[in-house]
């Protein structure tokens, strides 16, 4: 009897540890930290395994320090411009046969997700919607205790709401991800969102949705984690000024020796956060409490956000010291009447050189290592005026140091969750697998001004399951082409062919419209898109094309023509049926041509001539009507001057009526 009393009260003791466990494991929030909770193995529960597994077994991942490195890594291109997005964007592969996706990259989201195709309410995006119904690998997560259920208690949904009022809701779907074929991680089952609503910025946005990259079950990066597929650890490296694009690696990488960096508390919110302690200009530190930068949330980096915003003593000292030593330079109204921005003229347009113009920014963390700033981390550049820049740093609602994609371009970031840090580099992204001498990776050669030929698609591949599938192309999974345009190259025209599967031999195709189709889904102005030849080949009709910088440039940004190329490479230019299905056969980037000065100016001088014309040819009437006046004027007789005879009128009838 005392043995059967000693077994029911083990038995209860027991139950009750199971019953803390599980109601603490169902509170922890899908975008918090995963803290650690250490209990006997026997005492979890089947309800609760999956969700402890996953805590204990990042802890253990974080403890043991095992060799960082000997996992494979995901290395994906970035693209687009952060200034003129306001993000930059990736590329994933969902489903089989795989369906392309354009991600914003966002370190402050948790919850990846895409636009479903039975979208109740969102916007026209880059892509197509997703169709799980097209997928034979697609699953939709049945509601468990890990998950918010639906009405109806089915399926597990998430809702997402940011601080620009924007939201995005949907159900939970699990399918095979692919990362590219430049990547050493195989396609993977994760779980991500299938929105049906999506407001605000999200549905307006051209990206089709969010790749998250934040703390939390539903991130990406946890779910490799989880399935011990990648390192604890991922890195994005920003492009800079007037570049764009970039890079982005999941999984561990060897930091560089020169790399400094902060410790990142996982504890101390949600975010990621740096222990920023001090900010100097021109080598002096600004007059600050090193607690400025320690309120509410901390220093957080965003990677989601385009701009720097500090608390308002931090951005006023800040604002004071920039315009002191940028003294030299007229002050201006920035371009958008709507906000006070902080603008200087006079700067010159040559990016690499306004290190001599403005200061030098250096964030000091808690440990005294220091990041350096360049004015292309703290400006932008001004869109009305040519060599003016703006201030990228701004006021705070709050107190919280909200550090974004501004602050860290052309610098490489590397989140080493493992080892609690983040990594700071700078270096030129456009080049980062050469500067980080990494074998196999990508070269990121400069485009040459001559002809280049389009890679034939990847093999097909097979995933798991034993199910084939066709990878995604051999393009750069970004958008972006294998090759990055040099800084300093200056695009002046971009010709391409296009191969169409029909013969237009005998009727020709209307190439204004199709221009204007063109112009559309490359979002620039039809006028720049011009038709140039136009020849069969076999039951084939190559069209080339050229495409000229805008009427108020004289050049195509380097961001611009890489989208360009890109998404022609990846047959992201939607043409309606009629005209037929097309291929890229060739493309050329040629550079701005140096125009001499009477090309440049010449008509300046024809203008110039005819105004001056103009001009004279008034002064010399006005000059001649008023001489004219003048003789008509002054014209008298002087007394006893003889004049000519003038005949008399004949009075023949006169006379005669009067007789």
């Amino acid at each position: 009897m005392a043995q059967t009393w000693s077994l029911l009260i083990s038995a209860i003791v027991i139950l009750s540890f199971v019953t803390i466990y599980s109601s603490s494991a169902s509170q922890i929030p899908n975008r918090g930290v995963r803290r650690p909770m250490i209990f006997p193995l026997y005492f979890a529960s089947p309800k609760s395994s999956r969700h402890r597994q996953a805590i204990e077994g990042s802890y253990w991942r974080r403890h043991l320090k095992s060799d960082p490195y000997h996992h494979p890594n995901a290395r994906m291109r970035l693209y687009d411009d952060l200034l003129s997005n306001g993000y930059y964007t990736t590329r994933l592969w969902i489903g089989t046969p795989p369906q392309e996706f354009a991600l914003i990259v966002d370190t402050g989201s948790t919850v990846t997700y895409v636009p479903c195709s039975d979208c109740e309410h969102c916007g026209k995006h880059q892509d197509p919607r997703f169709q799980p119904d097209e997928s034979s690998t697609y699953h939709p997560v049945k509601c468990n205790m890990d998950c918010n259920c639906d009405h109806d208690g089915v399926n597990c949904v998430y809702e997402r709401r940011y601080a620009e009022m924007s939201s995005s809701s949907g159900v939970l779907g699990e399918d095979i991800i692919s990362f590219g074929n430049e990547s050493e991680v195989v396609p993977q089952r994760a779980v991500f969102g299938c929105e049906t609503v999506e407001t605000g910025d999200l549905y307006s946005q051209r990206a089709d949705g969010i790749m998250g990259l934040g703390r939390g079950q539903l991130s990406i990066v946890d779910q490799l984690v989880d399935k011990n597929v990648i390192n604890d650890s991922f890195s994005l490296c920003y492009g800079g000024m007037h570049v764009g694009g970039g890079a982005m690696v999941l999984g561990g990488i060897p930091p560089p020796p020169d790399m400094v960096f902060s410790r990142s508390d996982p504890y101390r919110s949600p975010y990621y956060n740096i222990e920023l302690k001090e900010i100097h200009v021109a080598g002096k530190p600004l007059k600050l409490s090193p607690s400025t930068f320690d309120r509410k949330h901390g220093t957080v980096l965003d990677s989601g956000t385009t701009y720097a915003y500090l608390p308002e003593e931090a951005f006023v000292a800040f604002r004071d010291a920039i315009i002191k030593k940028s003294h030299n330079l007229k002050q201006i109204h920035g371009p958008d009447p709507n906000y006070n921005d902080i603008c200087f003229s006079g700067a010159g347009r040559d990016v690499s050189q306004l290190s001599k113009t403005f200061p030098e920014v250096e964030m000091v963390f808690s440990n005294g290592q220091k990041l350096s700033l360049t004015p292309e981390n703290y400006l932008f550049q001004h869109t009305k005026v040519h060599g003016a820049y703006c201030l990228g740093i701004f006021q705070n609602g709050d107190s919280t140091t909200l550090l974004g994609g501004i602050i860290v371009r052309n610098t490489l970031v590397t989140y080493d969750r493992e080892n609690e840090k983040i990594g700071f580099w700078k270096t030129n992204c456009s080049e980062l697998w050469k500067r980080l001498h990494i074998p196999g990776a990508p070269a990121a050669a400069p485009i040459v001004p001559t002809s280049k030929t389009v890679p034939a698609p990847a093999p097909v591949v097979s995933y798991n399951n034993n199910t084939t599938v066709g990878m995604p192309p051999t393009v750069a999974p970004s958008g972006l082409p294998q090759e990055v345009l040099p800084g300093e190259f200056q695009v002046g025209l971009v010709t391409f062919d296009m191969s169409f599967s029909v013969n237009y031999s005998n009727m020709k195709p209307n190439f204004t419209e199709l221009a204007e189709f063109i112009a559309h889904e490359l979002e620039i102005n039809a006028s720049q898109v011009h038709f140039l030849n136009f020849f069969s080949k076999g039951n084939h009709s190559i069209i080339r094309w050229a495409i000229f910088p805008a009427e108020s440039a004289t050049y195509i940004s380097n961001s611009t023509a890489m989208s360009i190329i890109s998404q022609l490479k990846e047959h992201r230019v939607h043409l309606p049926e009629r005209f037929g299905s097309y291929q890229l056969v060739e493309w050329k980037v040629e550079p701005q041509i140096k125009r001499t000065w009477w090309e440049q100016h010449f008509w300046t001088v024809v203008v110039g001539v005819i105004i001056t014309l103009i001009l004279g040819l008034s002064t010399f009437g006005v000059w001649f009507v008023w001489k004219w006046r003048q003789n008509a004027l002054g014209t008298y007789k002087p007394i006893g001057a003889r004049v000519p005879e003038q005949e008399l009128q004949q009075l023949t009838l006169i006379s005669s009526s009067q007789a």
